[in-house]
């Protein structure tokens, strides 16, 4: 299981504070989300973060999440600013093919996302450029929702696609991961588990202890 905590939780007068709690937890994955009004009713993030969280950090991993128009627009500048995974809404282009060759022409690991709204199977005609898929289980835009009744369901049936093309692309959850989702997610076959306030922040024992104590939990489960 890989802890990629959402860096859109973090106090932004504390984000470095909140990274080193972070790091020192044990976590390597960073989940930076952008957002750039449009696409989503929210801004998030700017492109020159990632460049800095990377410059402190160099081994760590920075996944961009774009919720944004046209995000074949900012490919490039990731790519210049060290972002290692990116993807973005398959609703948010016609262009879905041509995006994710280009990610994958800078050197960086591709994917797209899946609303709650949106099929399973909305991924097949481009599931061999895909590296990993991102299962929205809230809708996007916004920190700190529950997650969606039915999640667990369709990260299986998601999991059974993979399986039936043969595909090796990694499954992310991204929204209202909490212990009671998240073993059931893990289960059905999820790899990134996206972690916000339900796990990692705002928590009585600080983010360090509990990016610890979520790591014992997950290497705990019984997934047989």
């Amino acid at each position: 299981m890989i802890n990629a905590p959402s860096l859109a939780n973090c106090n932004v007068l504390e984000l470095a504070d909140n990274i080193k709690d972070l790091v020192a937890g044990g976590v390597d994955f960073f989940h930076i989300d952008i957002m750039d009004g449009h696409y989503v009713p929210n801004l998030c993030f700017p492109v020159n973060y990632i460049r800095d969280i990377k410059n402190a950090y160099p081994n760590a991993t920075a996944e961009v999440h774009m919720m944004v128009d046209n995000p074949g627009d900012y490919i490039e500048r990731l790519q210049q600013a060290g972002a290692d995974y990116v993807c973005f809404h398959c609703d948010s282009t016609n262009f879905v093919r041509r995006n994710l060759t280009q990610i994958r022409a800078h050197g960086m690991k591709a994917g797209v996302v899946i609303n709650p709204s949106q099929r399973i199977d909305v991924i097949e005609p481009y599931i061999n450029l895909l590296d990993y898929v991102i299962l929205m289980t809230v809708e996007p835009g916004f920190a700190g929702q529950r997650f969606l009744p039915g999640g667990v369901e369709r990260c299986a049936e998601l999991a059974e696609l993979r399986k039936k093309h043969n595909a090796n692309f990694l499954i992310e959850i991204d929204g209202g991961v909490d212990y009671e989702n998240a073993g059931p997610c893990l289960k059905a076959g999820a790899d990134i588990l996206v972690t916000g306030i339900y796990v990692v922040f705002k928590q009585e024992d600080g983010i360090t202890n509990a990016c610890k104590r979520f790591r014992k939990f997950a290497e705990e489960l019984d997934l047989s």
